[in-house]
């Protein structure tokens, strides 16, 4: 099990450039504070209902991303909220806001909602994996470490930072 650790932690490079859930180099902006269950939409410049018609999924996904950036994980909920149920970014989402307010078996159902909307959905695999790191469980991390390349999540945050994960014993908080 040493060498396997070591093999990981030699390929291991740095990841605190990419921001969670994308392949971008730089992190969410900081989000524009707004009262719980609205959003900052950028074309108005101001904030409106998560429920407004005006934004789309992909509106409400980044400010998600912001607010689980920031550690809101509350508030991301509430966001969640108005995403459509079955999207797997939402289910996504939900298992890491659960499992980081401490609802460790929430957060891995919807990680399994998840990945049983999109198999390819490497940043669910990620998350998932990270989980299964805090709880021990090295195996089934491996196994979603391979999972994410396999369905060509390598070089991806969604790889470095479950590999990183696996390597170290510490998880993401974002």
């Amino acid at each position: 099990m040493r060498v396997v650790f070591a093999s990981i932690l030699s390929l291991a490079i740095p990841f605190a450039a990419f921001a969670a859930g994308s392949n971008d180099t730089s992190p969410p902006k900081p989000v524009v504070k707004c009262e719980d269950g609205q959003v900052y939409d950028k074309k108005s410049k101001t904030c409106i209902d998560a429920k407004d018609s005006r934004l789309t999924p992909d509106d409400l996904y980044q400010t998600v991303r912001e607010l689980a950036y920031a550690g809101e994980y509350s508030d991301a909920q509430i966001v969640l909220a108005a995403m459509p149920e079955q999207d797997d970014r939402r289910l996504t989402y939900m298992g890491f806001t659960s499992r980081k307010m401490g609802d460790q078996a929430g957060g891995m159902a919807f990680y399994a909602r998840a990945l049983a909307a999109n198999p390819a959905n490497v940043l669910a695999r990620s998350y998932r994996g990270q989980a299964l790191v805090e709880q021990g469980d090295i195996p089934e991390a491996l196994a979603e470490l391979r999972a994410i390349r396999a369905h060509g999540g390598a070089g991806t945050w969604a790889e470095t930072s479950l590999r990183t994960a696996i390597a170290t014993g510490q998880t993401f908080s974002y």
